[in-house]
């Protein structure tokens, strides 16, 4: 009888553990072979795991527990969104922005609304403008309150956790006056909104904002002295300024690192260049510079929000352009011409002039792109989606090469990427 020892067995599983690897990953994960010593460890983080933030696996090569080696893969989730949109009309593909970074459905539909008016040459009206900065600056809180409390439960502060999302409960309720949904709103339509936002909304938008920042302080007062949170993020995750450029960093992500580059006052779009606000950055470029840039940005929003509240125009809330917009019901029933522009349009979709644009506005996260390619029909023939998640998570092997297999947890927590984002 052929006995192999206990140590054989383990060098032919490791043998066949590698070759199984390299014939089932991509060139990039079999780098994690590469020089591979014979006490290293590879371990798969995901794409199950709750601290990823989502489905992302992280493949690591370990020596103990530092990290020599790290990729990350991305597209679990097969959604196939950019696709998609070559399949429907741009006003039906509104709705699927929602489920790109779900945890700020209104700024994506800024977004894309933003880009479909640019690819069609037209231009919201005014009240509609403020409307849009209005929710994309709701949209940013709610995203960075999310980004605050999975940061802190990552590195073991679960409290603050439950006191962002009460927060995070109080707009979802007011978006829910004004969207009429409350997480997936499809909220803008082409040259506008949807739906006015009447005063009492306004109103309610307003007390929300006077009694957030103290909510937010006290949420500050409970983890930012404590030692443990503080040695958690302080120094880990470290991004150089020439390393956030390099990678295509944008966003926290990259004002972390001390480039002040913010969309909203570089490229001013919507009514932001009538808006008095900061651009937030520290220049440490550890996991704490990013977290604390989340923090002093829902600061700015809610300074931005007062200001709209202050200064908002009455008027329509959608251009009066039936072939290109969709009219009023009022309009519809009581009019043949309106009625043939909803028929036309509902059926055929606006169709842009045959040329490319790109629209790009500052989401929670970065930089999120529309890069729109008409033929002239009512269906995009290519729409790509430059999405900030995908962009960021690139940083990821040069956050955790060198460090602890813990900081990994922080390191994905101070990019807060959304997977459904990454994977479009």
């Amino acid at each position: 009888m052929n006995v192999r020892t206990y140590s054989e067995i383990e060098r032919i599983n490791s043998i066949r553990q590698e070759k199984i690897y390299r014939e089932l990953l991509n060139d990039d994960l079999s780098l994690i072979f590469d020089d591979a010593l014979e006490n290293d460890i590879v371990l798969n983080m995901g794409p199950q795991h709750p601290a990823t933030h989502g489905v992302l696996r992280v493949v690591l090569r370990l020596d103990g527990e530092n990290i020599i080696k790290c990729v990350p893969e991305l597209g679990y989730l097969h959604r196939g969104y950019e696709k998609l949109a070559e399949n429907v009309t741009y006003h039906e593909f509104i709705p699927h922005t929602d489920r790109l970074d779900y945890l700020s459905p209104l700024s994506n539909n800024v977004g894309i609304a933003l880009a479909i008016d640019n690819a069609l040459g037209i231009e919201a009206p005014e009240r509609a403008q403020w409307i849009r900065t209005l929710v994309a600056e709701i949209a940013r809180v709610s995203s960075h309150l999310m980004a605050m409390g999975s940061t802190c439960m990552d590195v073991g502060a679960m409290t603050v956790l439950l006191w962002t999302f009460v927060e995070r409960e109080k707009l979802y309720d007011i978006i829910q006056m004004f969207a009429g949904v409350r997480f997936t709103t499809s909220y803008t339509r082409i040259g506008g909104v949807a739906n006015d936002i009447e005063p009492k909304v306004l109103a309610l938008i307003g007390e929300w904002a006077d009694q957030f920042l103290k909510e937010l302080d006290k949420s500050e007062r409970l983890v930012h002295r404590n030692k443990i949170f503080v040695s958690r993020v302080a120094g880990i995750g470290v991004i150089t300024q020439h390393q956030a450029i390099q990678l295509g960093l944008t966003g926290p992500m990259l004002r972390g690192s001390g480039i002040a580059r913010d969309l909203r006052r570089d490229e001013p779009y919507l009514v932001y260049d009538k808006l008095d606000f900061d651009v937030i950055t520290f220049n440490e470029g550890d996991c704490w510079s990013r977290y604390m840039v989340r923090i002093q940005e829902m600061k700015e929003s809610i300074k931005i929000i007062k200001q709209i509240l202050a200064m908002m125009p009455q008027g329509p809330v959608n251009a009066n352009i039936p072939k290109k917009v969709l009219p009023r019901k009022s309009e519809i029933y009581t009019k043949m011409e309106e009625l043939i522009h909803d028929f036309m349009l509902i059926n055929y979709g606006a169709a842009p002039e045959k040329g490319e644009t790109y629209t790009s506005i500052e989401s929670p996260k970065g930089e999120l792109g529309f890069f729109v390619v008409s033929d002239g029909t009512g269906h995009p023939w290519k729409l790509k989606i430059r999405s900030p998640s995908t962009s960021n998570l690139q940083s990821l092997p040069a956050l955790v090469e060198g460090s602890m297999l813990s900081d990994v947890v922080a390191c994905i927590g101070s990019i807060d990427p959304v997977m459904g984002e990454a994977d479009k």
